[in-house]
This record gives C-alpha cells, sequence and structure tokens, in this order.
C-alpha cells in the first residue's frame, strides 16, 4: 500500500491520539438522532453486556433476522463477519462486476447493518467466483492470511458467542466452496485466536480471546446439500423464537430482516416482511452445549455487568437511567448517565466495555439533544489544496452543554461557547491537504488484488468495512461535568429537488485524473483512435498527458499539453495508436506528468439510490491487442437483460449495436438486424419478454439469427427460451482453464468466419460458464464439452438450432465477463455465433 505523508499521520495521531480507535460514525451520513423510543431501548441494552458474532462468506449470506433478534432484542453487540465483500458474484443492478460490485456489495452490507443493528467485518479474501468444494477454495485462498484476519477479528470484537450459517461438515454436496470453508474455518477459530503462539504480532494490537461456544445456524433445507432423501428431524436442534415483536421499534425482528435484506439489491434480493413465529435452529461445534427445546445461545454466559471487575456497581445506576427515562424530559436522566460514565471510565480496558462507552456516550448526547456535522462545499478536495469546512453544532434542550473546540487536521477552534436551545452555532475552519496525502480509494483496493486474495499490509486496517474518515473532525463537549469527544467524518451535503438532502463524504483525489474511454481496444486495422479524457481536482493545472503503450505499439502525438484553469473541468486528447504488424496483446496506460509527478488514476464514481456514492481510482488503463477477427453481418439488436457491457464489446469489433426497447421489438423492425442478441438473464429480470418470444421466434423462423445469454433456472418469465424444449440447471464449470472439447468439430460455428482452436480458450477469467441447459430437444446441437475436475462431463454450454430459415443459440458461456477482459478468443467465438447463417 502506497505510504501516507508522515506529517499527516504524526499531527493526526497526536491530535486525536487513541480516538481513532473508537468506532467512527458512518460514511453514509451523520449520527442520526434517536426518538425516545430508541433511546429507551439504547438505555436498556446499556444493562446487557454479551456479544455475538455471525461467520460466513458472502454478503447475503447472513441471516438477517437472527443478527436483529440478537441486536434489537436480546440487545447483544452483534457483528457479521463475512469472508468476501461478493466481488464474484452477479450485478442485477447495473454492469458493475469483480472488484467494483465488490464495492456496491460492502456498502449493501453496511445498508443492512444500519437497518438490523448490527456491525460488520470483512477478511482479505477475494471472491473469485462460484467454487464447488472446500478444496479448491483453501488452495486459491491463502488460507494462514485468512484465518488470521479471522483471528484478528475475534480478538478485537471479543465475541460470547461465533454462530456459523454454513456446516463445516465436509460430506456436503453441492453447496459453495466459500459457504463450506467459512464453516470448516469457523470451527477452528475459537481455539486460534486463545493461543498466543499463533498470529503473535497481532498481540501488539489486541489480547487473545476465547469464545464460550460456536454453534451452526442450520435450518430444513440444509438437507439438499447433503444428498439426504428424508427431511431432517428438526425436533432435535435447540431453537429460539427470533419472530417476537418489539413494542419499542413497533415491528417484529422477521419485518427488520426483511428491510435488512432487501438492501442487496444487486443480488435481487428485495423481500417479503414476515410475520409471528420464526424458529432459528443450532447445532454445537464447539465449547459449551446448549440445552435442547427451547433454547439461550447464552445459556451459562453472564451478560450482566457482575462480568466485568468492579462493573457491579453499574447495575443499579443503569436501572434507575432505564426506569427513570422521562420521554417528555430525556434530559432529566443526564447525572445519572454522567455517575455511570464516570464508573465505566475506570473499568478495566476491553472490547467491550469501549463499545459500551461509545454506546453510553450517544445516549448522553441524545438526552441532551446535541447534534452536530461537519460539512465541505465539494466533495472532493486534491491533495496540497485547501478546504473550508463548516461545523454545525445545535442542542434542543435546556441542559447545560459547552462546546469547548472542534479539531481538524492542522486546524483547530478553541473558542468555548455555551450552547443555548435550539440555536444553530456555525464555526469555520481551514484545513490544508498534504501533498501526498493518499486518495480516498477504497482501502483493500490500493494495491491489484490477486485471484484469491487482497493486499493490505497495514494491521489496523484489517477486517474494517470502508476506509476510516479522510479529515476526521473532533468535536469536544463539556456535559454535567464529563468531557466528551466524538469523531465524524466530513461530508458534503446537496439537496435534489425531487429527493431531499443527500450526504457524500468528503473525499481526497488526486490533482488530476485520466480516463480511457474504453476499457479494451480491439485492433483489425493498421491505425485506431483512443480518447482520453482529463479531469483537473485542482485549480490551475497545467501537464501533458501521453499513453504508455508495449513494445511496437506507437502514438501520434506522443503527448498531448493539458491546461484546465478550472476544478472539474474537463479536456479531451485523442491519440492515434498503431499496432505492430504481428499479433500482439498488452495494456495502454494513460499518465499524466506535471511538476515533476506523474498520475496514472483514474475516476469511476458508483451512485446507487440505496448506498452512499462510492469514487473508485483505478489505474487509468486499458487491454489493446492486434488479432485476426472475422464476422459476417454489421447490425446487431440488443436486448439488455440485468445489464453487461456485451454492447460496447461487440462496437469493438466493427458491429453496429442497437439497444432494443420494447416497442422496437416488432417483426417489422427486426428484419433489419443481422442477429438479434439478448443480455444476460433478461428472462429473470424483464417481464415483458414473455411476450416478445413470439415475435423473437417468428424473426428467427423468417431467417434471423437469436443468441440467448444465461438465465438463472429460478424465477424464468416462460418456459419457452427456445424454438425447441430446454432446461435450465445449476450446471457451471468454474474453473477457467477448464478443457473445451469440441463435440462438433465440423460444425460452422466453429469454423467460419474465424477457424477455432484450443487457444482460443486461454486466458479466461473467473470460469467458463454457469446455468447450462442439462436437458434439451434432440434439434439442438451442443458445441462443447467441459467439467470441472472429477466432474462428469457438461455439454450445455452452447446449444445451436436450426429453426426454420434461421439459427437460433443458447449459451451459458460467460461473455458477459470474458469481453469486457479482453479475452480474444471469446470475441473470435462471438463473432462467430452471430455470423451464422451469413
Amino acid at each position: 500500500m502506497a505510504k501516507h505523508n508522515t506529517l499527516f499521520l504524526l499531527v493526526l495521531t497526536l491530535v486525536f491520539g487513541n480516538c481513532l480507535m473508537a468506532k467512527a460514525q458512518s460514511l453514509a451520513e451523520p449520527r442520526p438522532q434517536m426518538n425516545v423510543a430508541e433511546i429507551k431501548l439504547a438505555l436498556k441494552k446499556l444493562q446487557v453486556t454479551g456479544t455475538a458474532m455471525y461467520l460466513a462468506a458472502h454478503p447475503d449470506d447472513e441471516n438477517t433476522r437472527l443478527i436483529a433478534y440478537l441486536a434489537k432484542g436480546r440487545l447483544y453487540r452483534t457483528a457479521y463477519l463475512a469472508l468476501t465483500r461478493g466481488d464474484g458474484g452477479q450485478n442485477l443492478i447495473g454492469t458493475e462486476v469483480r472488484e467494483l460490485l465488490g464495492v456496491i456489495r460492502t456498502q449493501e452490507l453496511l445498508a443492512a447493518r444500519r437497518t438490523d443493528g448490527g456491525q460488520q467485518f470483512f477478511t482479505r479474501a477475494n471472491d473469485f467466483g462460484y467454487s464447488k468444494n472446500t478444496q479448491e477454495t483453501q488452495q486459491i485462498w491463502d488460507k494462514e492470511k485468512v484465518k488470521a484476519d479471522m483471528v484478528w477479528v475475534i480478538r478485537k470484537f471479543q465475541p460470547d458467542v461465533i454462530i456459523t450459517r454454513f456446516s463445516h461438515n465436509e460430506f456436503t454436496k453441492r453447496n459453495h466452496g466459500h459457504h463450506v470453508t467459512s464453516a470448516v474455518f469457523g470451527a477452528e477459530i475459537s481455539k486460534l485466536a486463545a493461543d498466543p503462539t499463533k498470529y503473535p504480532e497481532q498481540l501488539k494490537y489486541v489480547k487473545v480471546w476465547k469464545p464460550k461456544r460456536v454453534v451452526w445456524n442450520t435450518y430444513r433445507h440444509y438437507m439438499r446439500f447433503t444428498g439426504a432423501k428424508t427431511k431432517p428431524d428438526m425436533s432435535k436442534y435447540p431453537k429460539v423464537d427470533a419472530g417476537a415483536y418489539n413494542v419499542l421499534l413497533g415491528k417484529g425482528y422477521g419485518e427488520i430482516a426483511a428491510e435488512s435484506r432487501s438492501m442487496h439489491r444487486s443480488q435481487g434480493f428485495g423481500s417479503a416482511k414476515r410475520r409471528g413465529v420464526q424458529y432459528e435452529y443450532f447445532e454445537h461445534v464447539d465449547g459449551n452445549k446448549v440445552s435442547g427445546g427451547q433454547a439461550d445461545l447464552f445459556e451459562g454466559i453472564d451478560v450482566t455487568w457482575k462480568r466485568v471487575k468492579g462493573g457491579k456497581k453499574l447495575i443499579p445506576i443503569l436501572a434507575k437511567a432505564y426506569k427513570e427515562f422521562d420521554v417528555q424530559n430525556p434530559a432529566k436522566i443526564i447525572p445519572t448517565l454522567t455517575k455511570a460514565y464516570k464508573l465505566m471510565q475506570n473499568l478495566p480496558q476491553s472490547a467491550l466495555v469501549e463499545a459500551k462507552l461509545e454506546e453510553l456516550k450517544n445516549v448522553i448526547f441524545q438526552c441532551a439533544g446535541v447534534w452536530y456535522e461537519a460539512l465541505s462545499p465539494v466533495y472532493g478536495v486534491a491533495a496540497g489544496d485547501k478546504v473550508q469546512l463548516n461545523m454545525q453544532v445545535i442542542k434542543r434542550s435546556n441542559y447545560p452543554v459547552t462546546l469547548q473546540k472542534v479539531d481538524a487536521i492542522f486546524a483547530q477552534s478553541n473558542a468555548s461557547k455555551e450552547l443555548k436551545n435550539n440555536h444553530l452555532e456555525r464555526i469555520k475552519l481551514s484545513v490544508t491537504i498534504p501533498t501526498n496525502a493518499q486518495n480516498s480509494q477504497p482501502y483493500w483496493l490500493h494495491e491489484r488484488a490477486n485471484k484469491g486474495m487482497f493486499k493490505v499490509k497495514e494491521q489496523t486496517l484489517i477486517g474494517l468495512p470502508e476506509n476510516k474518515p479522510a479529515i476526521p473532525v473532533k468535536f469536544t463537549f463539556k456535559i454535567g461535568g464529563l468531557v466528551l469527544t466524538d469523531i465524524v467524518p466530513v461530508f458534503h451535503k446537496w439537496v435534489i429537488p425531487q429527493r431531499g438532502e443527500r450526504y457524500r463524504a468528503l473525499e481526497i483525489t488526486p490533482p488530476v485524473t485520466a480516463n480511457i474511454a474504453n476499457p479494451v481496444y480491439l485492433f483489425t486495422s493498421k491505425v485506431q483512435s483512443i480518447e482520453v479524457v482529463v479531469k483537473a481536482h485542482t485549480h490551475n493545472f497545467v501537464g501533458k498527458v501521453a499513453l504508455q503503450l508495449p513494445k511496437g505499439w506507437k502514438s501520434s502525438p506522443a503527448s498531448v499539453e493539458v491546461n484546465l484553469k478550472e476544478k472539474s473541468q474537463e479536456q479531451k486528447v485523442s491519440f492515434k495508436v498503431t499496432p505492430p504488424a504481428q499479433a500482439s496483446e498488452g495494456v495502454a496506460k494513460a499518465i499524466v506528468t506535471a511538476g515533476g509527478k506523474a498520475y496514472t488514476y483514474g475516476l469511476l464514481t458508483i451512485d446507487y439510490p440505496h448506498i452512499p456514492i462510492q469514487t473508485i481510482f483505478p489505474v487509468a488503463e486499458a487491454k489493446i491487442a492486434k488479432l485476426k477477427i472475422a464476422k459476417k453481418g454489421e447490425l446487431i439488436g440488443y436486448i439488455m437483460g440485468a445489464g453487461d457491457k456485451v454492447p460496447e464489446s461487440l462496437r469493438q469489433i466493427g458491429y453496429k449495436v442497437d439497444l432494443l426497447k420494447d416497442a422496437d421489438i416488432t417483426a417489422a423492425n427486426l428484419k433489419k438486424y443481422d442477429a438479434v442478441m439478448v443480455g444476460i438473464r433478461a428472462y429473470n429480470t424483464k417481464k415483458r419478454m414473455k411476450f416478445h418470444q413470439k415475435t423473437l421466434l417468428e424473426y428467427v423462423k423468417n431467417g434471423g439469427n437469436m443468441v440467448v445469454q444465461y438465465n438463472t433456472s429460478r424465477r424464468t418469465v416462460t418456459k419457452q427460451l427456445g424454438p425447441y424444449p430446454l432446461k435450465l440447471s445449476r450446471d457451471r464449470v468454474t474453473v477457467e482453464e477448464a478443457k473445451m472439447s469440441f463435440v462438433a468439430p465440423k460444425h460452422p460455428v466453429l469454423n467460419t468466419p474465424n477457424k477455432l482452436t484450443a487457444a482460443d480458450f486461454d486466458h479466461w477469467v473467473q470460469e467458463r460458464g454457469l446455468y447450462f441447459p442439462n436437458q434439451w430437444d434432440e434439434k439442438y446441437q451442443p458445441i462443447f464439452s467441459c467439467n470441472d475436475p472429477g466432474e462428469s462431463p457438461k455439454k450445455g454450454s452452447l446449444l445451436i438450432a436450426k429453426y426454420g430459415k434461421g439459427y437460433y443459440a443458447y449459451t451459458g458461456l460467460s461473455f458477459f465477463r470474458e469481453l469486457p477482459a479482453g479475452v480474444a478468443g471469446a470475441y473470435r467465438l462471438l463473432a462467430n455465433i452471430l455470423s451464422l447463417g451469413k
């Protein structure tokens, strides 16, 4: 990871000290003001000292009902440890894949935790895609680093109980290898975290910790992974009713769970709210066993303050605050709360005590009606620039509160102010960002990941769900004899007329970024233009931009002057790139130079309404290749499904591509297209495909060429996906290097206009394909046979049928991944499919 400016970090440490170790506010928005019911619940939670951690592999694996029940019902500190960020999944809301999808799914998890009351942690494991067994998963992941990360999170969070979503028993079949591995490791880490000889480098920051028990949150449908033919006897398992109703929240935990799970929108997991009794079942894995029948996961574990040396004195004080809480005058109990805070400060330090001090501090602020935020007039500030921060503070009660000071890096306000009831105070501070401060790239993306792991060297970052604030601001208040501090991120706030207020965390940017227009350029002719958009993130930027090309490639001009006077101003530059005479593949990188420094970052913004805006600074590069690709036909009609970048890829090899809307799918309009291609999961996501199908098949019958990409086997809008019967399955080939045997070597799709060979299946990424048909009418011709190690051959990756005068092709091959990755053989194969009948 690139090093932070040393002085920047030194001042940060001196100013904020150990406060940075405390839980920071969310980067989604300022901490919300609680209503009295929420304060009442928080007062009750202060009296509970149990801690639970849920453990699984991906975003959306977690049981949101159980997390809501534990966090908001039993009031335990509750967290979800996901081993991965879900980078290898599919995306139902946009075209982002791989690491960009991981950024989305990270934020969806954080949105889910803000809903169900849990905290979120991760390891450095990279979701490399579907894995069919734990052996493969452990081979691709660095299992020692993943276990070390799990132990690190346990030692930091110190859970009493660990709950796994999946079984650690290796007899399970057909379950995701990541799932099983999360449970296999989960059965081991309890002992590892308690052993001081394991990962001793962590003990500089944390202490060893031994959870009291580990259980598996089993469920009825798990039988499908075991091969069992009879329904499991769930009566033998301890159980809890997680469907109870919380009168203070006005919701049951099944309702909260649905709201939480519905945050996983990129996976299409919007959920219906369930009410009434809903049991969760548990099987013993490690530690002390739980009694059968109606169970208590914390049986035998003291979840009161008696467990902490000196903590017994807190019990009557916190009980008094809870009992005497006045919904008309929350500030009435502040003297009792300050007494509890002083006592808690003197208890032996631990993760529990630190967390409870944070909870208690927040309750004091809430009862006093204190609210504050730090704002920036811009959402991004370049390294080396100044930013004017605007702090707003208000107290909405009659209880005496003094704002003593506000600290930001290299700037502070020491003007002590006695806050008046309902009077908004404003404080301004000017902060200068060091010239070599690190940009706000998600910390796990600062270095290029390998297939199995992200590279994060700084120990204190490991496990965190997102970056620490770019510029943390510390507010210091005096309330009831206590001096309380809180650290908040800086936000940019603006108003959208159709929506209202919106927040965006302040980002530190490079002075300049350069975006290459396309991720892939395929050269079938001698010269092609590559456009680069240079954007200034500071005023008066002057420099040069050039393309760094592989040996044998040339660009004209060699470089272009850039002169951008205004911040956010852009300059579009075009380079004529000439490839070598022979076949060649490589990377073109845009480099902007200024003042003796080189800048190689691009700029990418991810903006969806259910998560905070995310900014990524990827390396400004594109894959380039000189290769021979022949094609027949020119005009393609494309029906977008869940979202992919196949149309842009087809344009790279000379096709003209029209994105077809519902109104365009008519017999008269389709006649002009040489081929019609259907995007991924269109038959899962577009209800009108059911009604378009007759028209599309008539187009084929009359001489057209229709190519359908993968759909999942569940929730298709029609059973008639093709002109003849075929049945989708969950068959997939996850090993991207799996041998592709040619079942029909003389078929035109393998021979014209491009003669395909085994070399065309080199360098594929993540997988061969997914959701292949496993049954089909004899009129379909399978083209390939492939399989993962130890499995029977799968022939459903590409099926082609002659129908009337035209051709119909159904393929589960992952063109949506391969084309944007610049896999040459995938382009040649798809060109052949689109050329059928020409």
